[in-house]
């Protein structure tokens, strides 16, 4: 269990002996103590033990792990096969080691009773979700993040990928803290893991996982943070993903179609991501005639690089809609409709069931029929349609010594196409076909460095969006890849996963932003949770593309997204929890709103959520009774971590303008007042948070940018603001619309890019409008 000093007195831990239990308190002389308390004739016996805290590295002490200058104790009664090697007073490596060598292993590491924690585990093989709770048995299979709770800190534990060995953590009903280490081949064996676990104290969660992820990529050097990586272009552009229109059924002039509206509409495109349905691929167990079996979809295997008959015309075809070949068709669509990228999707193995192995277009890749064996941490959790059918079926398997050769012959094979990058799915897989090809971890990382070569060489501008990557193994593999699905699938039909969506993004945020950018998915704007969708994708820092049918399409919505050049305003962090969402359940508890935080370069951003009574996290069982329930809670200018990134040093009182996107109105609030909330389920709003700086003494002007308000991320129109001489405030931003500042006082004159423009101020609002078909402007407000 994690606590301080202060906080001893109350505490209860069990010790491992016979029946004991162990209570840390103040003595009277208010130095901290143990009492171990223990079962002996009659009754019970104390037994008093001082504890001393020193600036000492993290160590193990009367069987407490513990950090130096710190009352906070990460683990009790630590089993005596387990061993630390500190980093430094506040971090410290935790292995363990058996008496015989196996291919799996699972160790106790120690008690967790009384503190609150999140974990961030793998409820398929594929996907992740958070976790709440308050001891280790509430800490499920597969963690792969867990943090605590340690009075005024925090304590992260994150399992490790090293050498030939992966690990997880887990609890018991015992309150233990469990390890397990596995190799995915049961011909590699080992008994000692020195490194399973990377464990680190620190006062602010945020810097906590990035100060740790820093430390493990340094000490690693098998991947890379995300903030050395070339970000592509796409993040920055409005998109249109076919999956959800189309699914399998994608074709040229469904595309076209798409396009077209969402031009005409007045939110153009600039990307397009062309999901499964484009390969030329075969299934030899889907036969003609027979019923449909779920899953049989899975089954199929790529038959060659090229696109199918769908987007090439085959000799005495004089179709319209068939373009001459997937060139043509690129090309026509980025002349058309001014597509900046085009992404097409592929697995990692080619296709669900991988290459058909008798191919001409596929038998150089040496493809064998695997089939797939999951550990024993997946199958605890929900099983998978798709992971299920590859059981069945097999994997037609790309020989690891091609995988190089594969990767290469198809991507520059769409280069050649004028394709600007892909979205490689079902990369999970490799975990499960590793017995004989020398363990997962390899397998995945040989594959891993294969994919980001080929990548980084064919595609300039680091073209890659990795999905259902979402285990360890390819993580930690990241070298150059820069983005990452950070949750389940985007259901459209199914009401009760859109607030499990917001949610679990949010919470794996916090895990995976480090080293990649978190890509929420895609949505529908004409859709009962459009909106909710797409506050999240203003606050996410994120890519934002839709998957709307044809004509299908919520321009009101679109347009607080999307600017008329077809960018977006997108924040410059991942959007995470706020502190005071860290440990609580905001889907189930029935209590807790939502709350995302991020930043813009002068303004932060939060958007706050009802997620409570319309779905249930997969594993917890829980009937939800009340629909459309209404919540109160609260939001400060607090909740946005780094505020300090852009508040004043001078000239600033302490005070924030905070503008609601629902409400339109500005509120001047200190940096940890408050303002009461309430929503509905699936209702939200999102308030744009600016420092109020003071300008010009003599006239005590004081004045903060807003940005463009009919933006649902506002602020991230703007890039910077100063003082101009003359009594005059310049802010420099882009886009058209309304901009909309708090000020003081009414100006005298008002200047967009040098030409006077009317403006209004009410109530301490000013806005001026920024011109039709204006991309950059400077606005002058002269006092």
């Amino acid at each position: 269990m994690a606590v301080c000093a202060s906080s001893l007195r109350t505490l209860q831990w069990r010790s491992s002996g016979a029946g004991g239990n162990v209570r840390s308190s103040l003595a009277a002389d208010g130095r901290p103590e143990r009492l171990l308390r223990f079962r002996k004739s009659g009754g019970y016996g104390v037994i008093r033990r001082r504890f001393v805290l020193t600036t000492a590295a993290a160590a193990v002490e009367d069987r407490c792990l513990r950090f130096g200058g710190t009352a906070a104790d990460a683990l009790v009664d630590v089993p005596e096969n387990v061993v630390i090697t500190p980093h430094s007073e506040s971090s410290a490596f935790l292995g363990a080691a058996a008496d015989e060598s196996r291919s799996r292993h699972v160790f106790k590491l120690g008690l967790i009773e009384g503190t609150r924690l999140l974990s961030l585990f793998r409820f398929k093989i594929w996907w992740m979700i958070p976790r709440v709770g308050n001891s280790a048995r509430d800490i499920p299979v597969e963690t792969q993040m867990l943090l605590l709770e340690a009075g005024a800190g925090y304590i992260l534990f994150l399992p490790l990928v090293a050498g030939e060995y992966r690990s997880s953590l887990q609890g018991n009903s015992a309150d233990e803290l469990q390890v397990c280490v596995e190799t995915g081949d049961s011909a590699i064996i080992a008994s000692s893991f020195p490194e399973a676990v990377f464990v680190s104290y620190g006062q602010n969660p945020f810097d906590l996982i990035k100060e740790s992820m820093k430390i493990l990529q340094k000490h690693t050097g098998a991947f890379a943070l995300r903030e050395t990586k070339q970000i592509p272009g796409i993040l920055d552009w409005f998109g249109w993903c076919t999956w959800d229109a189309f699914y399998h059924d994608v074709n040229p002039k469904g595309i076209r179609d798409g396009l077209k509206s969402l031009s005409e509409g007045g939110t153009p495109a600039r990307f397009l991501i062309i999901d499964d349905g484009w390969q030329d691929t075969t299934n030899e167990f889907a036969k003609d005639g027979e019923p449909f079996v779920d899953g049989i979809q899975f089954a199929a295997r790529l038959m060659s690089v090229e696109e199918n008959a769908k987007f090439r015309k085959a000799p005495g075809d004089d179709s319209v809609n068939t373009p001459h070949s997937l060139k043509d068709f690129v090309s026509e669509i980025k002349t058309i409709y001014s597509i900046k990228y085009v992404y097409v999707w592929h697995a990692l193995m080619g296709y669900w069931g991988g290459l058909h192995p008798d191919a001409p277009g596929t038998k150089k890749y040496n493809p064998t029929i695997r089939y797939p064996i999951q550990s024993p941490g997946n199958l605890a959790h929900s099983r998978d349609l798709a992971m299920d059918a590859m059981e069945a079926y097999g994997v037609g398997t790309v020989d690891p010594e091609k995988a190089s050769g594969f990767y290469n012959d198809m991507h520059s094979y769409l280069v050649a196409q004028g394709v600007d990058g892909v979205k490689v799915d079902v990369q999970n897989i490799l975990e499960t076909l590793a017995t004989g090809l020398g363990g997962r971890v390899p397998l995945t990382r040989h594959f891993q460095q294969c994919l980001q070569k080929s990548v980084s060489e064919n595609f300039s501008d680091n073209g890659l969006i990795c999905c259902m990557a979402q285990n360890t193994d390819s993580v930690y593999s990241s070298s150059t890849s820069a983005m990452t699905r950070a949750s389940d699938d985007y259901y459209p039909n199914n009401p009760r996963t859109q607030t499990l969506h917001i949610a679990s993004v949010a919470y794996n945020s916090l895990f995976f932003g480090e080293v990649l950018v978190p890509d929420w998915d895609m949505f529908y704007s004409l859709h009962e949770a459009a909106e909710f969708h797409a506050v999240a994708r203003a606050v996410g820092g994120c890519g934002v593309y839709i998957s709307d049918k044809p004509g299908k399409h919520d321009f009101k919505i679109l347009k607080r997204l999307v600017l008329p050049d077809g960018s977006v305003l997108r924040a410059k962090h991942h959007g995470r929890p706020t502190r005071d969402c860290l440990f609580s359940d905001p889907v189930m508890d029935g209590t807790s709103l939502m709350k995302i935080w991020n930043m813009n370069k002068v303004t932060g951003v939060l958007a706050v959520f009802n997620c409570q009574g319309a779905g249930t996290w997969p594993g917890l069982q829980k009937s939800i009774q009340v629909e459309n329930s209404e919540l109160s809670g609260h939001i400060s200018p607090s909740d946005i971590d780094y505020l300090a990134e852009i508040s004043p040093r001078q000239h600033w009182n302490g005070d924030y303008a905070v503008y609601s996107f629902q409400s339109g109105t500005i509120g001047r609030l200190s940096a940890n007042k408050k303002i009461d909330v309430t929503y509905k389920t699936l209702q939200c709003d999102i308030f744009t948070v600016s420092p109020i700086e003071v300008y010009y003494d003599n006239l005590g002007i004081e004045f903060a940018p807003i940005g463009l308000i009919d933006m649902y991320n506002s602020g991230g129109a703007v890039d910077s603001i100063e003082a101009a001489g003359d009594s005059k405030i310049r802010i420099r931003g882009r886009g058209e619309g309304v901009f909309g500042g708090f000020s003081s006082s009414k100006p005298k004159t008002c200047f967009v890019n040098g030409k006077n423009e009317h403006f209004d101020i009410e109530d301490n609002i000013f806005k001026i409008r920024v011109p039709i078909g204006t991309c950059s402007w400077v606005i002058d407000v002269h006092y």
